[in-house]
């Protein structure tokens, strides 16, 4: 008779003869494998003294696809991130693409008498259209900030800070405004304008496109200087877009300055220099991201000065008790709206000081 039937239930657990009594002792085809004792079979035992067992070679394994995989990856991912670093970081998506060549327009504004004059500038300031002006940058306010349909908010103020920053820069600067340095105002040009901004400086023109009197503020510093740096300022500065890539800013204000004859004394009579500038700059996105602005158009009106003189590279401000060469069309004055119309003015008697 056979032996003993296995229960229903299966071999209960914990009773000899179970599976799970063997279970620890049971070796898979690897570990097999992988043993560093090998067995001799019977017909290698047969030989005198031959050991029962002999030392089998350690395996050599190959590292795992994956592992190969994962490596490849981390080397492109380095790879790819020292080729970035060594790119250079203000490289813009957009270099190669053309920027409208800025118009620079400066029309001199000449007196119909004698320049007035005073000691003191406060006295001049005081009796002049500037006397509720505000003092340097404050003269140049941010409006309230509002989105655009394809821009926001940050994007908005990001272009008009730029442009307040290249108007600080380029009428208030002091060593601007004497004639010693252009970087600051260079270095928020788009990098695109460069090369027109370096010839209008080096090979000046009064031709429309390389005036440097269209790109910044600055004086004949042979013939007058500075008598008061607190510049009075008022003005406006408006954001639109024009179109889903582009913003535009458009900058209008007035800039008035105190000068004396260059290397006069502190107490030389001193002059007014009233210059008007509207500006108006685009920008990209590009643009916004490195704090730089393409500038479209400039439109200068200053005075007093003389018709005749050459307003393009340097301006030539007539000074305290000097008369204009010879006028110009028509009055203009320079604290009222509108666009310049002729290429040289009359300036308005209203727009000088009473003393």
């Amino acid at each position: 008779m056979g032996g003993p039937a296995n229960p229903p239930e299966g071999t209960p657990e914990g009773i000899p003869g179970g599976e799970d009594e063997y279970r620890s002792v049971v070796f898979d085809e690897s570990f097999v494998r992988a043993a560093r004792l090998q067995e001799f079979s019977a017909r290698e035992r047969v030989g005198d003294h031959a050991p029962a067992v002999r030392r089998r070679p350690p395996l050599h394994r190959g590292l795992s696809r994956q592992v190969l995989v994962l490596v490849t990856l981390v080397a492109v991912a380095f790879g790819t991130a020292i080729y970035m670093g060594i790119r250079h970081p203000y490289q813009s998506s957009t270099a190669s693409l053309p920027v409208e060549s800025p118009r620079l327009t400066v029309i001199p504004l000449a007196p119909t008498g004698k320049v007035p004059g005073a000691v003191d500038p406060e006295d001049l300031y005081a009796h002049s259209p500037a006397a509720r002006f505000a003092i340097g940058a404050e003269g140049v306010p941010l409006p309230a900030v509002r989105r655009t349909a394809h821009f926001s908010d940050s994007q908005v103020v990001a272009a008009l800070t730029t442009a307040k920053d290249y108007i600080v820069r380029s009428s208030l600067d002091p060593e601007v405004i004497d004639g010693e340095n252009v970087r600051p105002v260079r270095v928020l040009l788009d990098s695109r304008q460069l090369d027109q901004f370096d010839e209008s400086f080096d090979h000046p023109a009064a031709d429309g496109r390389h005036t440097p009197t269209g790109w910044l503020v600055r004086l004949d510093a042979t013939e007058a200087q500075l008598a008061d740096r607190r510049v009075r300022v008022r003005g406006t500065l408006r954001a639109d877009e024009s179109d889903a890539a582009t913003l535009e800013v458009v900058a209008d204000h007035t800039f008035v300055y105190a000068l004396r004859p260059a290397g006069a004394a502190a107490g030389a009579a001193a002059s007014l220099l009233t210059v008007r500038r509207e500006l108006r700059f685009r920008f990209d996105r590009d643009d916004l991201r490195l704090h730089q602005a393409q500038l479209v158009a400039s439109s200068v009106q200053a005075g007093p000065l003389s018709c005749g003189a050459d307003s393009a590279n340097r301006l030539r401000p007539l000074l305290a008790g000097q008369t204009a060469r010879a006028g110009g069309p028509a009055g203009t004055d320079p604290y009222a709206a509108g666009s310049p119309t002729a290429l040289c003015g009359t300036l308005a008697a209203d727009a000088q000081p009473k003393v």
